[in-house]
């Protein structure tokens, strides 16, 4: 059997992408299609295995496009050059797209603001880390989904558009239940008609297949992959491991995103990630004023852990509310809680005695009540 011939053995999956019905009625139609473009082994293969199966089934290739969600600062410094290079390879004109209000580093920067404020107005019960998380992905939903989508519904008014989406099933226990296709509700449906159906082609598709493909079809590979990463996405994520922050912070392109995000744990008090420091993957990397502000950051970590754990526990809010109104003692513990530590962020909040932290919170107690009955 030929080199080529043994390739195509071990990429079999990419002949059998999935497709479901309502896909097939909407490529029949001449639906635009949209590919999205991460930049990784996955999007880009995947993406490029189906403009192939739109060709056998004569979908006509002026109604393709692939749209890039550029991330900013945490985006590995190569990836516009892997991304334009993959969209040349499909075949296709590539719109790059960003999230209008800054970056994902302006994201998490403005979260922790807000948090503060928040915290002083007493609408939160404990301080806000800036970070985003495995419970709180806001980094794809707000700066990806609701960036790449209205794009598209915006380039193709009134018109049902096929969104390419390269996610495999064996990639997580999340993605193992992944639909071929799903419709997306609101806010992407629009009365003019237009609206978006997300498809999955690749769900099937193994690991081994995607190198396998990437290096039979000469398709560009991130830089992330041959220098040791496990997977791609921002040079650093908050769902990372260890071995991939670490691969990132010696990558030289990253270098100063990895300075800033340290400075970042050390001036909120939060960790990168629940269970690890950023700060601590590659510590000689960082220069001795930062490595001296997160020591200080730790510190004061561990102090706002030991202050929030004095906190009365059946006061905790559910779902942004308080469930209760605090007794007077209560009120007291509260207040010196959020004294010490919005006076270490140079903030003070006016609900400054103990009377006024219990009439605060029976108050947004009494509005959730109201809200309830509505």
């Amino acid at each position: 059997m030929s080199l080529r011939g043994q390739m195509d053995l071990f990429a079999s999956g990419f002949s059998q992408l999935a497709i479901d019905e309502r896909v097939s009625a909407a490529i029949a139609a001449g639906a635009p299609v949209a590919f999205s473009l991460s930049g990784g082994k996955d999007s880009v293969s995947i993406a490029h295995a189906t403009a192939k199966r739109l060709d056998a089934l004569g979908h006509p290739r002026d109604r393709r496009v692939s749209i890039h969600s550029d991330l900013g600062r945490i985006e590995w410094r190569s990836t516009p050059a892997t991304v334009e290079q993959a969209a040349a390879a499909i075949g296709t004109p590539l719109v790059i797209v960003r999230r209008k209000a800054g970056d994902l580093v302006d994201r998490w920067e403005r979260r922790f603001e807000l948090g503060l404020e928040r915290y002083e107005q007493l609408l939160t019960y404990h301080l806000t880390s800036p970070w985003s998380s495995a419970n709180n992905r806001f980094c794809t939903a707000e700066l990806k989904t609701q960036v790449i989508l209205p794009h598209l519904l915006r380039m193709f008014p009134g018109q049902q558009i096929v969104s390419v989406v390269g996610i495999r099933r064996e990639e997580s226990l999340k993605r193992r239940l992944a639909p071929v296709s799903k419709i997306e509700g609101k806010p992407y449906v629009r009365a003019n008609g237009g609206g978006i159906l997300t498809w999955h082609p690749g769900v099937e598709i193994r690991e081994d297949e995607v190198y396998t493909y990437i290096a039979r079809e000469g398709l560009p590979l991130a830089e992330a992959y041959p220098l040791g990463s496990t997977r791609f996405g921002c040079a650093f994520c908050v769902l990372a491991s260890e071995n991939d922050l670490t691969v990132a912070a010696h990558a030289p392109g990253n270098l100063g995103v990895l300075h800033h995000l340290v400075g970042m744990e050390a001036r909120s008090s939060f960790s990168f990630q629940p269970q690890r420091w950023l700060g601590d993957v590659a510590p000689q990397l960082l220069p001795k004023t930062l490595l001296n502000a997160l020591h200080h950051g730790k510190a004061a970590a561990a102090e706002r852990r030991a202050l929030e754990a004095r906190l009365p526990s059946n006061l905790k809010y559910v779902k942004g509310w308080p469930q209760r109104v605090p007794s007077l003692a209560e009120a007291s513990v509260i207040l010196s809680t959020r004294t010490a530590l919005l006076t270490a962020h140079g903030r003070r909040s006016p609900y400054d005695t103990p009377a006024r932290v219990r009439d605060r919170i029976a108050e947004l107690h009494t509005v959730e009540r109201a809200r309830e009955a509505a």
